[in-house]
């Protein structure tokens, strides 16, 4: 199978280069950026780097990334396809492990963990506030889908080809609501999603919402999280989830 990384990128370049070398090598056939109308050379950086990219040529938010990160792997071949935030916070050994589950056939979805225990993720600098946060938004978001996921907010996820292409994510919001919303679709649609635990550092350059932004996008994961219970239970039918 082919497995693709795909990496969206806004103002990455201070982190952009450690994020490829620390890849593990045979756990790729190739690598992809969408630069979001950086300001910092992160494209120019990108090149440099050999890597696969584009630039979009106004700045269309995380989730407009996103689209254009997956629609570029599956136009290239992808059979499996990872996502991961090229800001050097997620640990990628652990890619191998989980496009293994999805090439195995035990998995469609799979999300890296950054949650294993409460004390290791306060340790390596989780901010108390992000983590209450997502403690509280996973809990609900687990009882709502039926699901059972360490956290539905993790920058490194993996996908399978199958997966992309049964779930309506062009339709999905161009903000960070965007995760939350594939994931409920995933659920809906009754695919299979599982997690691993995954390594995280927390510093000044790896990017992070402040806790204004975390309020927005905790209401936009509500608002989510509603919209699959209504479809869910038939009482509407929206376009995200035909």
């Amino acid at each position: 199978m082919k497995k693709v990384i795909v990496l969206p990128a806004y103002n990455a370049s201070r982190t952009l280069e450690a994020t490829v070398a620390s890849l593990p090598a045979g756990a790729f056939d190739e690598i992809m950026l969408v630069d979001d109308c950086s300001s910092d050379g992160t494209y120019e950086l990108a090149l440099k780097l050999g890597l696969k990219a584009a630039r979009h040529t106004r700045n269309r938010g995380y989730g407009g990334n996103q689209k254009t990160c997956y629609s570029m792997a599956l136009d290239g071949g992808a059979d499996i396809v990872v996502m991961l935030h090229p800001d050097y916070q997620y640990d990628p050994r652990v890619i191998p492990f989980m496009t293994g589950l999805i090439e195995a056939g035990v998995c469609d979805v799979l999300l890296g963990n950054r949650i294993r225990t409460r004390a290791e993720a306060l340790s390596g600098g989780m901010p108390v506030y992000k983590y209450a946060a997502n403690r509280l938004l996973t809990i609900a978001e687990n009882l709502a889908a039926g699901q059972n996921l360490g956290e539905w907010h993790s920058g490194l996820r993996a996908y399978s080809k199958a997966a992309l292409l049964k779930v309506n994510w062009e339709e999905n919001s161009d903000g960070f609501v965007f995760d939350s919303q594939f994931l409920f679709e995933a659920a809906f649609k009754g695919l299979r999603i599982g997690d691993v635990p995954v390594p995280a550092r927390y510093f000044p350059e790896a990017s992070s919402i402040g806790p204004g932004g975390c309020l927005g996008y905790g209401a936009g994961t509500l608002l989510a999280m509603t919209e699959f219970l209504l479809n869910k239970t038939g009482l509407v039918s929206t376009r995200r989830y035909r």
